[in-house]
């Protein structure tokens, strides 16, 4: 007997007819995960990431936005429109992480196609993800905006079309800082890269993020977005707009961050705009307006009546001078000084200056101590030393020694600190110097609400894009303030005002009572220590037709102070405060979740709050969906994660925001912006090249296992003859 070569021919044949079957499989994929096109197509401008095949790139999605921020008095209305562009021949889904201001309260969404206009839907978050999934995997354009951080959202657009692209808006209200006369506006426009402590919880990023998950930081993969190459230029541009309506005659309008143009309306409104011929998304735009010294307001209230309650924004300024020099306390004062690798470049020079700016300000009655950290935290001194002429020499010296490298580990820092040691009869002030690149925010509020004190924590953001979140919300938990510095030019003058402050208490043990038609709602609960130039800024919400008066007492020294405002019936609307309140009295459940209240409990407050004003937060989001099917059922989705800018000024290895110090290129960040096959997952999950390389993987272990069966049963059925 012998085998017929017929067989043998066929169990040849068979090999490459499987081979054909697979790679038509896998091949459709491969092509559409990279889609390369030649180094050429860069000429035309745009965003684009490495390819596996050599001279070739892959196009990426970007974002454009218009910013337009009508102001009014202290109130501002801003409108963000983020365009996204599919450069591709396929149908994508992007993804793009972005700031906001932490005290944002956001309450809109639109999203436009063509001549469409698709309205958002506030809902609890889970479902509102749930039903954005469905539409995606349905084939139908739909846009979900979710709350990561109170300054970091993620906007998620589904189906935008080949060669096409989709306009997202997005509107939210804000209350302004006022402080010495000015009133001041911050707008974020990048998201600084964050230190994540712990260890991976997964293998690999998640959420298109360039960090994994980590056991300290759960959702790190969804605040750290790819970073493009700064070698290749900046990436989202960004047209913004200012109309400010100030309720005084302003003196001057100024911005640290952009050179801008003034123009005054018929009106006697400002229309404010930078005047440099392209701003992108890389720095916070910063401006202020000082009213003219005779005009500038001793007392404001805003209000809006909605569904049965009044709600008031109420400012009152305390007095322009602090305690005569023989009735201030001496102080000790402790600077902390951060110097981890995000602090690179201009940060770690603002820093170095501001903090010898600091030192200059001790007397010598004062007491001091310097704790630089990165990795580790490095005191000057065994313990704070008078402020003499040699330890402040020493001082010097050390503070111009100082780099930044390494990672962010505050936690250590802030225990030296805040080590509940008692300064007897001095007032005990920790100045914190940092661009707050980190990811464990809510541990570290927590700490210090533990460890306090009697102490004062005052924060100074540094750098072009500092977390505001992280910095704004250690003061408010340190019963301190938190002070911006956004350029190395502006260290000087913001430090004089910073520890002339620090100098001057105006006002301490605030209280505030309301009329006593019925119960009041205030947040802050509690209005801490006030300082020179500083208002009581407050929101309230009281029943419909509250009137009366408002009155303010507090300590100066050793004597009393008061002031008040009336509460009128007929007083004029101002749309928005209700959700200033809203967002107010958000952020103080939150704050209780730090100091150990029962989590469920609050999420449902929360839940409570966000849903009946209409909010984003942490467990609510807004969903816009499209009834229209627009994506053929054929038509791969290609999921991409937005790149965003490195913050003007920072020169950061990003291998330092690695939890394990892993070492990073630039070029395998870039290729983490790009994202595989579509995942049954609740939100777009981030990719590397994995999803390409399992596919060449398993076509490899296909592959060897044919042959394996080639080798076992060809040659060994053309052995077997009889």
């Amino acid at each position: 007997m012998r085998v017929d070569r017929g067989v043998r021919n066929r169990h040849r044949a068979a090999v490459p007819a499987a081979l054909l079957m697979l790679l038509a499989v896998l091949l459709p994929g491969l092509a559409r995960a990279a889609q390369p096109v030649p180094y050429a197509a860069m000429d035309n401008g745009g965003l684009f990431f490495p390819a596996e095949v050599a001279g070739y790139v892959v196009p990426a999605t970007t974002v454009a936005a218009d910013v337009d921020i009508a102001v009014n008095g202290l109130i501002a209305r801003t409108t963000v429109r983020q365009r996204f562009e599919n450069p591709t021949d396929e149908w994508v889904e992007g993804v793009y992480v972005f700031p906001l201001p932490e005290t944002a309260s956001v309450d809109r969404l639109r999203m436009i196609i063509g001549d469409r206009v698709v309205e958002g839907v506030i809902e609890e978050r889970e479902a509102a993800e749930r039903r954005y999934e469905e539409a995606r995997e349905a084939g139908q354009q739909a846009s979900l905006v979710s709350q990561e951080r109170p300054n970091i959202f993620t906007n998620a657009v589904a189906n935008i079309p080949p060669r096409d692209s989709i306009v997202v808006e997005i509107e939210y209200q804000q209350s302004l800082t006022y402080e010495h006369g000015a009133v001041g506006l911050r707008f974020p426009t990048v998201v600084l890269p964050r230190y994540v402590p712990g260890e991976p919880v997964s293998r690999g990023p998640q959420e298109g993020g360039r960090v994994p998950d980590t056991d300290q930081v759960t959702d790190a993969s969804r605040i750290t977005p790819p970073v493009a190459d700064p070698a290749f230029g900046p990436v989202n541009p960004v047209a913004l707009t200012v109309t400010l309506d100030a309720g005084f005659p302003v003196a001057a309008v100024d911005s640290p961050s952009h050179p801008i143009a003034v123009t005054p309306g018929p009106d006697g409104r400002l229309t404010v705009a930078p005047t440099e011929e392209a701003v992108f998304a890389d720095r916070d735009f910063v401006l202020s307006w000082r009213a003219e010294p005779a005009e500038a307001p001793t007392a404001a209230v805003f209000s809006e009546t909605l569904d049965g309650h009044d709600y008031h924004l109420v400012m009152l300024v305390p007095p322009e001078t602090g305690l005569p020099a023989d009735k201030r306390p001496p102080r000790e004062v402790v600077f902390i000084i951060d110097t981890s690798g995000s602090m690179a470049g201009d940060s770690i020079v603002q820093a170095r200056e501001a903090l010898l700016f600091g030192l200059s300000g001790l007397g010598p009655e004062d007491s001091f101590q310097i704790i630089a950290f990165n990795d580790v935290p490095t005191p000057l001194f065994a313990a704070p030393q008078p402020a003499t002429g040699e330890a402040l020499a020493a001082a010097r010296r050390f503070v111009r020694s100082l780099v930044a490298e390494n990672g962010t580990e505050m936690r250590a820092a802030l225990e030296m600190a805040l080590d509940g040691a008692a300064a007897p009869g001095r007032l005990r002030q920790v100045v914190f110097m940092t661009d707050g690149a980190v990811g464990n925010e809510a541990a570290l509020f927590g700490l210090i609400h533990d460890r306090l004190g009697d102490s004062r924590l005052f924060t100074v953001g540094i750098g072009s894009a500092p977390n505001s979140h992280f910095m704004r919300e250690a003061a408010e938990a340190g019963r301190g303030t938190f002070t911006y510095i956004g350029a190395t030019d502006a260290v000087r003058d913001t430090m004089t005002r910073l520890f002339s402050r620090l100098e001057n208490p105006a006002l301490t043990d605030i209280a505030v009572t309301w009329p006593d038609d019925g119960p009041a709602a205030m947040y802050p609960p509690v209005i801490p220590d006030l300082y020179v130039g500083e208002p009581v800024l407050a929101t309230v919400r009281l029943p419909q037709g509250t009137a009366g008066q408002v009155a303010v007492a507090g300590r100066r020294g050793t004597e009393g102070w008061q002031a008040g405002l009336t509460l009128s019936a007929d007083r004029a609307q101002a749309t928005g405060v209700a959700a200033l309140w809203a967002r107010d009295r958000i952020v103080d459940l939150e704050r209780q979740l730090y100091r150990g209240a029962d989590g469920e409990r609050i999420r449902r407050q929360i839940l409570d709050v966000a849903l009946s004003h209409g909010l984003v937060s942490q467990y609510t989001s807004l969903v816009a969906i499209d009834d229209e099917v627009v994506r053929p059922p054929e038509a791969d989705l290609d999921r991409q994660a937005v790149a965003t800018n490195m913050p003007e000024g920072v020169d950061m290895d990003l291998a330092s925001a690695l939890p394990d110090g892993r070492r990073a290129s630039l070029e395998a960040i870039r290729n983490m912006a790009r994202f595989g096959s579509p995942q049954p997952v609740t939100l777009p999950m981030g990719a590397t090249g994995a999803p390409v390389d399992l596919l060449i993987g398993l076509a490899c272990l296909v592959l060897a296992a044919l042959l394996l069966v080639l080798a076992g049963r060809v040659p060994r059925a053309a052995r077997y003859r009889l």
